[in-house]
């Protein structure tokens, strides 16, 4: 009896596969990008937090979203790990809330840091006169503050939605981590609510913040377009073309998995998706981002030599 009553508050997560010989290698591979990620982000964190040539408003959100980064990716990543060695790989009901509301917490967070680092560079290569008026510290802390606020509120709106459904068909999750679609595709009463939830707060966040630092690229490229020395411009495009890449996979990601009805979800095929954005995205920012600028290259010099 206990431990049917155990289980009754677990869920079964079903993996990124079943073969065991697969598993052995995802795990390798999943845990040398995990401490990729971290070791990366933490060099950024500590580097701009020591660096006084780098206390400006663009490093003010990179680390913050090296902050971000670390704890999207460790929302999911040792869960992951640990299932890959296990056999049942078993979740608790508990443990399925946290890891939802930590998943979309950071993940909105991220796009809304997105969206902010997009205006801070459309107000320096556009307004450069008035950038030091306009990107204060006081803004720039009001823009952060923000930031997390809404990305923190908004997860909570989901998790509240998704937990009040009665989960009376088979608790085997077909994922790899607690997450929206599966979980509603276990719920045997109506999703619809849940659906208005994820179009209108998720959607707002996620369409929110890739509108606006869609808007601001355009602003960008359009002033880049008239500056007189191909170097200037091709310097200037480069940056902008690493940015947009990630940009386009991190949303376009997300709007595919989470911005469309529940009936077209395909959820062999969405379980890798959240790879892409939940994991190898928070690896690779940290080089896109900063470690391609020389002002990072020399601070991390200085930093090597003291």
């Amino acid at each position: 009896m206990e431990n049917n009553e155990t289980r009754l508050g677990e869920f079964t997560l079903l993996g990124l596969t079943d073969n065991a010989e697969c598993e052995l290698i995802l795990f390798a591979f999943f845990l040398v990008v995990y401490v990729i990620t971290i070791l990366g982000n933490s060099l950024m964190i500590i580097t701009i937090t020591l660096s006084s040539g780098l206390h400006s408003p663009m490093y003010f959100f990179l680390r913050n979203l090296s902050i971000v980064d670390m704890c999207y990716t460790t929302s999911t990543v040792p869960k992951l790990l640990l299932d890959f060695l296990s056999k049942v790989k078993r979740i608790s009901f508990f443990g399925c809330v946290a890891q939802l509301y930590s998943f979309i917490s950071f993940g909105g967070i991220e796009c809304l840091l997105l969206a902010a680092m997009a205006g801070d560079r459309y107000v320096a290569i556009c307004m450069p006169l008035r950038y030091t008026k306009v990107m204060s510290w006081k803004m720039c802390t009001v823009l952060a503050t923000v930031c997390w606020i809404i990305g923190l509120l908004n997860s909570l709106a989901h998790t509240i939605f998704t937990f009040r459904l009665p989960f009376c068909r088979s608790r085997s999750l077909n994922h790899f981590f607690c997450d929206i679609p599966p979980l509603l595709a276990l719920s045997c009463s109506d999703t619809s609510i849940n659906e208005v939830v994820v179009y209108t707060a998720g959607g707002s966040v996620i369409l929110g913040s890739f509108t606006l630092t869609i808007l601001s690229y355009i602003f960008i490229v359009n002033s880049i377009l008239k500056i007189r020395t191909a170097t200037g411009r091709r310097k200037a495009f480069s940056t902008c073309a690493s940015h947009l890449m990630v940009v386009t996979l991190y949303y376009g990601t997300i709007v595919f998995t989470y911005i469309r009805p529940t009936s077209t979800y395909s959820l062999d095929q969405d379980r890798v998706v959240p790879v892409l954005y939940g994991i190898i995205t928070p690896m690779i920012n940290p080089i896109i981002y900063s470690l391609r600028n020389k002002e990072v290259h020399g601070a991390l010099e200085k930093l090597r030599k003291f």
